[in-house]
């Protein structure tokens, strides 16, 4: 007798009564990194807490044709969206509202988040950088230790003396 597959259950997401409006906390760092009045540390702060729209996009899986000659999708699969840059390094994409997704590509799903979930999802397919609003108007890139400090559930803190540090476990069994 052979085992039955293990059961996959789908967690609720924390976001059921989410409008897709941006955070205002996070919209206002995004305004102020991008005319000067806020800095990289404090945009982290905020969006290391934020909830983030990652877009999902329907790819055509097999395509049959019917008795009357035309094609019909068989199947499809819906994927998170990951962008080339010019240097062959590749990007998530998120977005910080459903207005700034729409701008990018009206017909994309949003799958709202949590930006550490968001900064996993980017780390685990090889991505060198979560972009927040390409489309704008002010777009952010997340890369480097700093996106993987956020993926381990890390935030940026402002310290007694002014300047900025990593929060953090480093126990390895802290996200179990």
């Amino acid at each position: 007798m052979t085992e039955p597959p293990e059961q996959r259950r789908l967690q609720g997401s924390e976001y059921v009564d989410d409008d897709g409006s941006a955070d205002p906390a996070l919209a206002a760092a995004l305004i102020g990194y991008d005319d000067g009045t806020a800095s990289y540390p404090e945009v982290l702060g905020v969006l290391a807490g934020a909830r983030l729209l990652v877009p999902v996009v329907a790819l055509l899986g097999e395509v049959e044709v019917g008795d009357d000659g035309l094609a019909r999708d068989k199947s499809s699969d819906m994927a998170a969206v990951l962008l080339t840059g010019a240097d062959g390094r590749l990007a998530l994409l998120a977005f910080s509202a459903m207005s700034t997704l729409a701008g990018w590509d009206p017909q994309a799903r949003p799958v709202p988040v949590r930006a550490d979930l968001a900064a996993q999802t980017a780390v685990q397919e090889g991505a060198d950088a979560l972009v927040v609003d390409l489309a704008g108007p002010r777009r952010f890139v997340l890369s480097g230790d700093d996106l993987h400090r956020i993926a381990a559930g890390w935030r940026p803190v402002r310290v007694d003396d002014g300047d900025w540090a990593w929060l953090g476990s480093t126990d390895e069994s802290a996200g179990d």
